[in-house]
């Protein structure tokens, strides 16, 4: 193959997993607690022994947008928004995770856990422990939760040191290799959720957009294929 169809091919390589990455996002519109994520593509370029030079594409880098979500309300006292900065801390089997989703409900034990099932972690590192029967169960902006007015405990809300360094794990939660610190000044809605902060307009025109540069590259190598086919055939003929 020249040189001409690897480089299309790297560009379609490319353009096939953000092609995958945007119907992901478009899929997850209406997912709780959501964050779309973007391609990065980069370019690498050598000299050639005739002194030109070619240039081949990478698209292997992902990125997450951490854009505030619309905040929608539900009025469930167990559904938790965060506005502003932070992560909810849930303890999943593979070690504590990072997710937006305030979701929340209790399992048999009465502990805060997701709809997962994994344990909702307080400011002290601990579950969440839920009284049976707290009909007036009301969460404040710093996360603290209590019942008949009295405390009963404190749901954390973390920021990772780097928000580069968050590694994605399923739709909504995130693991980091970096450190972790409390959020200074934690704000937290009872009785909403965020939604995913996908638009979907902007993606399903950008998907159009993948689509038409894929087929553009599709094209060409239909055409360079049937071009050398010709020059054989007039070779060998």
């Amino acid at each position: 193959m020249e040189t001409s169809g690897y480089t299309v091919l790297s560009r379609q390589s490319g353009l096939l997993r953000e092609l995958q990455l945007v119907a992901n996002n478009v899929a997850n519109a209406n997912t709780t607690g959501y964050r779309q994520q973007g391609l990065v593509f980069s370019e690498f370029i050598r000299t050639t022994d005739r002194g030109g030079s070619v240039s081949m594409s990478a698209a292997h880098v992902r990125n997450s947008s951490f854009v505030q979500g619309a905040i929608t309300r539900t009025g469930a006292a167990l559904d938790l928004a965060i506005e502003g900065e932070g992560f909810f801390l849930v303890q999943t089997a593979a070690g504590e995770r990072l997710t937006r989703n305030g979701a929340f409900t209790t399992n048999a034990q009465g502990d805060l856990v997701t709809h997962d099932g994994n344990p909702v972690l307080s400011a002290g590192g601990g579950p969440v422990f839920v009284p049976p029967g707290a009909d007036d169960l009301a969460v404040a902006r710093d996360g603290t939760l209590s019942s008949g007015g009295l405390p009963i405990g404190q749901i954390g809300l973390v920021r990772p040191s780097d928000l580069k360094a968050l590694e994605r794990e399923g739709a909504t939660l995130f693991r980091t290799s970096g450190a972790t610190e409390p959020v200074d000044s934690p704000k937290i809605i009872q009785g909403a959720l965020e939604s995913s902060n996908v638009d979907p307009i902007l993606q399903l025109a950008r998907l159009i957009e993948v689509q038409r540069a894929y087929e553009m590259g599709q094209g060409f190598l239909d055409r360079e294929d049937e071009r050398q086919r010709t020059t054989i055939k007039a070779l060998f003929t």
